[in-house]
């Protein structure tokens, strides 16, 4: 073999066999490896000090991927990668069964940075956060692929910069001690709800809120999606209340959860009116266009007007903040008719 022989042989195994772009600790025995697509391999150790080594050969030690025994033995395993395979729970055990160690591997693509494990919304986020009021709490969801269905792994949260935050041992529960938030996974897996402990309703709200999570799948595949937001562009409030007064007047008051005193907090109600009736229909306000709309204004509740058999729908939003209007709350006021009296039975 000349020279110029050698030299293709060791670029061909370099480009065919190359290491993973990056490789870190997502966390304790988690270990992230971004991949371009190619073929390539990684090494794990079983164990990293001599204190811990076992006794005789380390060919005594023996290794399992998810469960299944490997051919590989010794300290150091080979992981190896191809496209998005290659993640998994890789353990070492002692030749009596015993675990050493043990590191899940997750893989994280990063050509084209093309996303996998959610679904991108109509407005081109993947993450929806809301909250109800100015209290500190705050709610971020997601909607999941429908073949690639995951669990939280990681999230990071914090005003201005991601905050590291641990999770206890219901894998649910996650605090980030650092900015006094606490973070809980939905039971439906599909959203985590949040609390800012420090947060001051009353005070400006000079640091945005940092959210990043982390989510992987039953696949090993890991992908993480993030959102910045102050409270005032992401609030929302609940349905409003509509009271019947009389065939010909509402009341609407403020919803139950939203911040108070309302002269602090106002909201902005609009009033829209239809003749279409709307029988046995699930969203009589989902077109208002040809309604006649009002704004109304009220610092705690109001008596508005309206039409009698018209369909009357609600909604408000903060006004001093470009921020989300409410769910429409609707009310269908029919006349009522004379009361039939019954002939009397001979």
């Amino acid at each position: 073999m000349n020279f110029i022989d050698f030299i293709l042989i060791c670029a061909f195994l370099h480009v065919g066999y190359q290491n993973p772009v990056k490789s870190w600790t997502l966390q304790p025995n988690i270990l992230v490896l971004e991949v371009n697509g190619k073929v390539g391999q990684q090494a794990l150790k079983c164990l990293h000090s001599p204190d811990d080594a076992v006794k005789g050969d380390d060919k005594d030690i023996l290794w399992k991927q998810n469960g299944r025994d490997e051919t590989q033995r010794g300290n150091s395993y080979l992981v190896h990668l191809e496209e998005s395979l290659g993640g998994g729970n890789y353990s070492c055990h002692s030749t009596d069964g015993s675990l050493l160690n043990h590191t899940v591997v997750l893989i994280k693509e990063d050509i084209n940075e093309r996303k996998k494990i959610l679904v991108k919304r109509d407005n081109g986020d993947y993450l929806k956060c809301s909250t109800q009021n100015f209290e500190g709490a705050f709610h971020c969801s997601w909607t999941w692929h429908r073949t690639r269905v995951g669990k939280v792994a990681l999230i990071k949260v914090g005003r201005e910069t991601d905050g590291e935050c641990s999770v206890d041992s219901s894998g649910l529960h996650w605090s980030c001690s650092s900015d006094h938030l606490n973070c809980t996974v939905d039971a439906t897996g599909d959203g985590v709800s949040c609390v800012d402990k420090r947060h001051c309703a009353f005070a400006e709200e000079k640091k945005h809120i940092s959210f990043k999570v982390y989510v992987r799948t039953n696949g090993f595949l890991v992908e993480d999606y993030s959102k910045h937001f102050y409270l005032s562009e992401i609030v929302k409030p609940d349905k409003v209340t509509i009271k019947r007064v009389s065939s010909t007047m509402i009341e609407l008051t403020y919803p139950d959860s939203w911040s108070s005193p309302y002269s602090y907090f106002p909201l902005i109600f609009q009033v829209s009116q239809s003749r279409l009736a709307c029988k046995n229909c699930d969203n009589p306000c989902g077109d208002t266009t040809s309604a006649e709309t009002l704004m109304v204004n009220l610092s705690n509740a109001c008596q508005v007007p309206i039409k009698k058999k018209w369909t009357v729908c609600v909604r408000a939003k903060d006004a001093f903040c470009n921020s989300q209007w409410s769910e429409w709350s609707h009310l269908t006021l029919k006349k009522k008719g004379k009361r039939k009296h019954r002939k009397p039975t001979i």
